[in-house]
Parts: structure tokens; sequence; C-alpha cells
């Protein structure tokens, strides 16, 4: 009987405790005239960037609306490599793939378009040469993206929100930026020059280079998904 109360009585405690903890806790402030207030900053600050310049106020806007999307949907590249192994989940994954998907189709048409036309294609300027260096950069960065919580985007969207830890990744994400560039021709004369450059339609032509590149997002999403139904089932 003297257990029963024990056990009642410390039963109690808990909760008495929890209800205390509970009334210190502050209240929420009311976000909604600071979201209305920002709107309306949104709006304003546009306007006057039109007057100095349309693309100024199409950026704005269209930076705006990328990080109204990117924080709702918590889309992150640094969780969709990061999540599969820790947590199982891939959903991010496959939003990566679709996105990947939706993108090869968008630029395939601009490049053959301007192809056909007898015009310049675009980006080519972007197609640089792959190597081992490659493979080594894409390491270092994927482990300083998963230490400092988050990619270029990611931190972007979390210092909007107000974590500390991305903002002081921001800095330094900055600084190594700024001295990448500045040391940028020596490193392509000593190693990234070294490997060839690929652009896939001088190899499979143009549908055909749509088709490869659509079939390779293709099996990622696949295995991304057949990977979370694997962790699922072995965590029930």
């Amino acid at each position: 009987m003297s257990e029963i109360n024990s056990t009642e009585t410390s039963a109690s405690s808990r909760r008495s405790s929890r209800a205390s903890s509970s009334s210190r806790r502050k209240p929420k402030k009311n976000q909604i005239p600071f979201g209305i207030g920002i709107f309306f900053f949104i709006v304003l600050f546009g306007i006057y960037l039109s007057t100095k310049s349309s693309s100024l106020a199409f950026f704005w806007i269209t930076g705006n609306a990328f990080g109204f999307i990117l924080q709702k949907s918590r889309f992150c590249f640094t969780a969709s490599m990061r999540d599969p192994l820790l947590t199982g989940s891939t959903s991010v994954t496959r939003a990566v793939m679709v996105a990947l998907a939706i993108t090869t189709l968008g630029f395939t048409a601009i490049k053959y378009g301007a192809h056909i036309n007898g015009l310049p294609i675009p980006g080519q300027g972007y197609i640089v040469p792959i190597s081992f260096a490659t493979i080594v950069g894409g390491v270092i960065f994927g482990i300083g993206m998963v230490i400092a919580g988050g990619c270029a985007s990611g931190t972007l969207m979390r210092v909007g929100e107000g974590f500390q830890m991305q903002m002081l990744s921001l800095v330094f994400f900055v600084i190594g930026s700024l001295v990448g560039a500045n040391n940028f021709g020596w490193w392509h004369k000593v190693f990234i020059s070294k490997g060839p450059s690929v652009f896939l339609p001088d190899i499979f032509g143009w549908a055909g280079a749509v088709v490869v590149q659509l079939l390779i997002i293709a099996g990622v999403y696949i295995l991304a998904d057949k990977w979370e139904n694997k962790k699922t089932n072995e965590a029930n």
C-alpha cells in the first residue's frame, strides 16, 4: 500500500512540475502583424526597385518567392544526401530528382532552341572539365555541408529563420568563396583543366542526351524510394 501511495505521489509531483514549467514559459507572440508588415515592405521596396530597373524588381520578387518556397518546403540539397543515411527518409532526395528532371527539360528546350536557330547556345561557359579534382572537391564540400547543417540555399533559408549556427556558416561561406575565387586561376591551371569537358548532346545527340539523363534521374528516384521502404520496414 505504501508503494502505491509513493508511486501516486511521485506521479503527482511530476505532473505539478510539468504544469509549473509550462506556466513559466513565455506566451508565443502573435507574428501576424509582423508578417503583414514584411509583406508590405516587400511590395513597396519592389515598386521602388521597378523605378530604378525592371531587372532589379524581377530579381527581388523571384528571390523572395524562392525563399518562401524553400522555407515552406524545407528543401535542402544537404538533407537530400544526409537524410537517407541518418533517418532513412528520401522525400527530399526524390524532390531533388523531380526538380532535376524538370530543369533538364527546360534547359534543353532553351539550348536546343538556340541551336536550331543558329544562335550561340547559352550556358556553354559552364561546361567545365571533369576530373579527380571534381570528386575531391565534392567530398570536401559535402562534409562541410553536413557539419554546417545546410548547403548554400539551406543556409540562407535558416539565416532568415534566425538560426545562429547558420549565420556563422554564412560568414565563413562568404570568406571561403572569396578565397576560392581569388585562387581559382591556379586551381584551374594545375588541376581542373586536366580533365575532359563533357557535353552530352555531343555524345548522344540532343534527344539521346535527354533520354539518358532522365533515365539516370529515374533510376536514382526508384532507388531512393526502395531505400526508404526498406528502412521503414526495418524500423517496424
